[in-house]
């Protein structure tokens, strides 16, 4: 009788995981590509910010050689040159002073908005001020017909025309619709609980709404400053008196345009004492410090904030 074969071993199935493959533990080969890959991108990022920043430091013989990342010479010579003069300093109060009323005024203004859009139920054309708005993301009016609206109020020559002329908007749809989400996302029963206490409105969005939104405001306010401090365009429009020129538009003239600093500061000689390009990387320097001075301390409202308020809505 001829005997049947063994039976193959039944091999044990291997589970399969129910995560995506993006969330499963990469290889060793993969760890160490993605490592690369970021170093490079690091690298790549921050050379421009170390070449400047060495190169403004670097004394007018370092200088010389033409490329310098850690210069050997230290020298504040050319950051003594740009602040003894007049351009620069009195540039970057005037950029201060548009960038914090342009900053507060903005956010006030939508916020207003915003919250008055939530309510579309109770305020009469609420949705179709809100289609107006969207529409701006797409269309706007021009160049002409904003300067031919500044020049017939009469705001040529002043401070004013760069909040309300600026290019990014005093108003912004995007921000307005962010905001705007977020407090659509805001618990309705303790709004609806601050009413039925006897809150008005206005009390309602200063005593619960705002205090909740503290995260997309820090966004948005931040959105409305770095907008407000490199507008340039602006100010080259409607500014024709040098004085009130920000430091955007000093930073243009002098190293795109290459307009000599001592037109720019009103008899300021002390340049000849650097070179023309020790001081072009000094101003690189000091009309994007703030912004990198500021940015680390609301980078963390970033996801909380942007992210809240545009999922839904």
């Amino acid at each position: 009788m001829a005997t049947l074969p063994a039976p193959a071993p039944v091999q044990p199935r291997r589970r399969r995981s129910n995560r995506p493959a993006w969330e499963g533990r990469p290889s060793l080969a993969v760890s160490l590509v993605k490592a690369v890959v970021l170093l490079l991108i690091a690298i790549v990022m921050l050379y421009p910010f170390v070449y400047v920043i060495g190169m403004s430091f670097a004394s007018a013989r370092a200088a010389a050689s033409g490329f310098v990342l850690f210069p050997t010479e230290f020298s504040l010579d050319a950051y003594r040159t740009l602040l003894s003069g007049n351009a620069v300093p009195q540039a970057l109060q005037v950029s201060v002073g548009i960038t914090l009323a342009g900053t507060a005024l903005s956010v006030v203004f939508t916020v207003l908005m915003a919250y008055g859009l939530t309510r579309t139920k109770d305020v009469p054309g609420a949705r179709f001020i809100l289609y107006l708005a969207l529409l701006t993301m797409l269309f706007s009016a021009g160049i002409i017909p904003n300067f031919l609206l500044i020049k017939s109020l009469g705001l040529i020559d002043t401070y004013t025309a760069l909040i309300l002329g600026s290019t990014s908007g005093f108003i912004s749809a995007f921000n307005l619709v962010v905001i705007r989400n977020f407090f659509m996302e805001l618990p309705q029963e303790v709004l609806d609980a601050a009413r039925v206490d006897g809150a008005s409105e206005w009390q309602v969005l200063t005593k619960v709404v705002l205090p909740l939104s503290k995260a997309v405001i820090a966004v948005i306010a931040l959105f409305y400053g770095v907008a407000y401090w490199n507008d340039f365009f602006t100010a080259m429009i409607y500014i024709n008196d040098t004085s009130k020129w920000p430091i955007q538009v000093v930073l243009n003239q002098y190293v795109l345009t290459g307009t000599p600093l001592d037109a720019l500061a009103q008899g300021n000689t002390t340049e000849r004492t650097v070179t023309p390009k020790t001081i072009k990387m000094a101003i690189v320097v000091l009309s994007t410090l703030p912004v990198l001075v500021v940015y680390p301390f609301l980078q963390r409202y970033f996801t909380k904030g942007v992210l809240t308020g545009a999922i839904k809505g």
